[in-house]
């Protein structure tokens, strides 16, 4: 079993900046790669990044390359999603997963609660 904890949402102003974090525990989580999702209201869950913790290899929805940054930090068991430029449309709850890394939601098997993220106009 995984247990995943998301930190850092909130609300910032269109330009600004915000980083996520996502705490992992259990006993088999370094086998998985983690990736991190959002769903804004009324739309599907959207893939984001992912990375796997292994070679911290990454990938990005090309809605945020460039903008946003997925890194891993092996001693604090912990990835962290930095997301700068942001905009309103990054408007979403953020959840962290484990899984394949890929973009598919339904390669992960566990999930975090979610975070709220609200850029303003």
């Amino acid at each position: 079993q995984v247990q995943l904890v998301e930190s850092g949402g909130g609300l910032v102003q269109a330009g600004g900046s915000l980083r996520l974090s996502c705490a992992a525990s259990g006993r088999t989580f370094s086998r998985y790669a983690m990736g991190w999702f959002r769903q804004a209201p009324g739309k599907e869950r959207e893939f984001v990044a992912t990375i796997t913790w292994s070679r911290g290899i990454t990938y990005y929805a090309d809605s945020v390359k460039g903008r946003f940054t997925i890194s891993g930090d092996n001693a604090k068991n912990t990835v962290y999603l930095q997301m700068n430029s942001l905009k309103p449309e990054d408007t979403a709850v953020y959840y962290c997963a484990a899984g394949v890394g890929s973009p598919s939601p339904y390669d992960y098997n566990y999930w975090g609660q979610g975070t709220q993220v609200t850029v303003s106009s």
